[in-house]
């Protein structure tokens, strides 16, 4: 058998892929005696007719959970579905079915006004398994197109660190930054508000937080930067968005 996992299958450092000379094999693998081994904790996808075996690694990746807040960010308008990047090995699909509580029925060349390549959304995960893409959600309130806003990236690991303790990290840098911030378990997280410069500074905060996210007293010593920046800026910044 020239293949020997199958297509959506997470495979764990060391475990057997496939033949090197039946099919070709890309991502994180090692070769040995003829056969594709992986190096990383991944999902490989198999595409038998073209003999083809894509292993995407999942550290740092997102694996979706119904019921999930993510932000994702759209990169394809179908016929009647959205696909949505939500920084996971599984393109997400945003059916038409749910942006609007009742059945509507619009062209597809309509579907690009209400949303289009490139626009960032808040979704809710509704399904996922790993035979078919996870299904996502607007409808519900507080969901749907962000306009506007800057977007950071964290490891899904360190987002609960990012809201703290009965969400005292968040909280703390919406207070002294005068900010909102939407943040996905998928790893991102928007930051909306008035003055550029405290957005910018909260998005350090965020980067300061990911990389300190093993330590102790990590609140208070963010509460600190963000007061020195502030002061640095002289209490805030007139430049808006």
């Amino acid at each position: 058998m020239p293949v020997y996992v199958e297509n959506r299958q997470i495979v764990v450092p060391g475990e057997l892929i496939a033949d090197k000379n039946r099919f070709r094999v890309e991502g994180k693998v090692y070769e040995r005696n003829g056969k594709y081994y992986s190096k990383v904790l991944g999902v490989v996808f198999v595409d038998k007719e073209n003999k083809r075996v894509n292993l995407v690694t999942l550290k740092g990746k997102y694996i979706p959970s119904p019921g999930d807040l993510v932000i994702g960010k759209i990169v394809e308008v179908g016929m009647t579905n959205w696909t949505v990047d939500i920084n996971s090995p599984y393109p997400a699909i945003l059916p038409l079915t749910e942006v609007f509580s009742k059945p509507t029925s619009v062209p597809r060349s309509e579907l690009s006004k209400i949303l289009d390549v490139g626009d960032i959304i808040a979704a809710k995960v509704v399904a996922f398994d790993y035979a078919r893409d996870p299904l996502i959600t607007i409808k519900e309130s507080r969901l749907g197109k962000i306009p506007k806003g800057l977007v950071v990236e964290v490891p899904p690991s360190k987002i609960p660190r990012v809201i703290g303790r009965k969400g005292s990290m968040i909280n703390m840098l919406k207070e002294l930054l005068g900010v909102e911030l939407v943040v996905g378990k998928n790893g991102r997280i928007v930051i909306v508000g008035k003055d550029r410069a405290k957005m910018e500074l909260a998005a350090l905060a965020i980067k300061k937080i990911e990389r300190e996210a093993h330590t102790s007293g990590l609140t208070d010593r963010i509460r600190e930067f963000i007061m020195e920046k502030l002061n640095e800026l002289g209490g805030g910044s007139n430049e808006k968005q």
